[in-house]
């Protein structure tokens, strides 16, 4: 009886597999090296170069001055984050797929320029917007406050465009023409016909809009100016700025940044079975 020989298999899928995890590694030693510093004193901070983290007590020290600072204000940071990026991320999801859906399956005049339109969005950096925008929410009065985070965070070209690439490959439209055949309202169309099929791709849009406005310093350092509204990009740099004169605060930063990314590994853990590459790269074919 002959076998097949699987040895040419093997090494083909080697190479891909190495380069991999090489990208694995490459990625997460960052993320050690901040778990690692986390774990040390102000003094070992500058005179230990190594990756292998202190036993010494500097985790649990940082940590409590972490939560003692300013009475507090990480914490105050860390509910601002959420409710920026919480909020952003949910309200940019709606307004994706209302976008997207109506892009993707209704037919009236000006459409391709406004999708033409939605494509220059796309391309355009978010940091070119941040001061005709600041220059806009001041003149209707709501520069510095949430809404003046919030409201920018709402519009997302990108993610109107995924909703409708993804609408129009999973939205079926001879359901949406028997149901209107039916009587139904468009607005019970688009609630009961299309938002269902469409969750793993809104999934996807709020996964992306969350890390995005998570990790977003330019629009609220520019926005606020009261430390009790600002996230923890700003507050983390509001922290680097006393540290010409408090060295020690270096070790609190280390520790605020590690505690940040945590929210960030429970969503995507979370939502994991949401989350769908293939989206993305096939929006970037259509």
């Amino acid at each position: 009886m002959s076998t097949i020989d699987t040895t040419p298999k093997v090494k083909a899928a080697f190479f891909p597999t190495f380069v991999l995890l090489l990208g694995a590694i490459y990625c997460l030693i960052p993320v050690f090296w901040l778990f690692s510093a986390a774990t040390k004193t102000p003094g070992e901070l500058f005179t230990t170069f190594t990756l292998a983290p202190s036993f010494s007590g500097g985790f649990q020290q940082n940590l409590v001055r972490l939560l003692e600072f300013n009475d507090g204000a990480f914490l105050q940071w860390c509910l601002n984050s959420l409710l920026y990026a919480g909020g952003g991320a949910i309200l940019a999801t709606a307004v994706a797929a209302a976008a997207g859906y109506g892009l993707a399956k209704y037919q009236f005049k000006g459409k391709k320029l406004v999708f033409n339109f939605l494509l220059v969005g796309v391309l355009i950096p978010g940091v070119i917007l941040a001061i005709p925008q600041y220059l806009l929410l001041s003149k209707l009065g709501i520069a510095g406050t949430y809404w003046s985070v919030l409201l920018p965070s709402m519009i997302s070209p990108f993610s109107i465009y995924l909703a409708r690439i993804y609408a129009s490959a999973v939205v079926p439209t001879e359901l949406l023409e028997a149901g209107r055949l039916d009587g139904a309202s468009e607005w019970r169309l688009f609630r009961s016909v299309a938002i269902q099929p469409m969750v793993p791709g809104l999934i996807t849009i709020f996964l992306l809009q969350f890390v995005a406005i998570w990790n977003n310093f330019l629009l609220p350092y520019i926005m606020l100016s009261r430390q009790e509204l600002f996230p923890l990009t700003v507050g983390f740099q509001s922290m680097m700025n006393q540290g010409t004169d408090q060295p020690n605060v270096y070790n609190l930063v280390i520790m605020g940044c590690l505690l940040a990314i945590i929210p960030l590994v429970l969503l995507f853990l979370f939502l994991q079975r949401y989350w769908r590459l293939d989206l993305v790269s096939g929006s970037l074919k259509g």
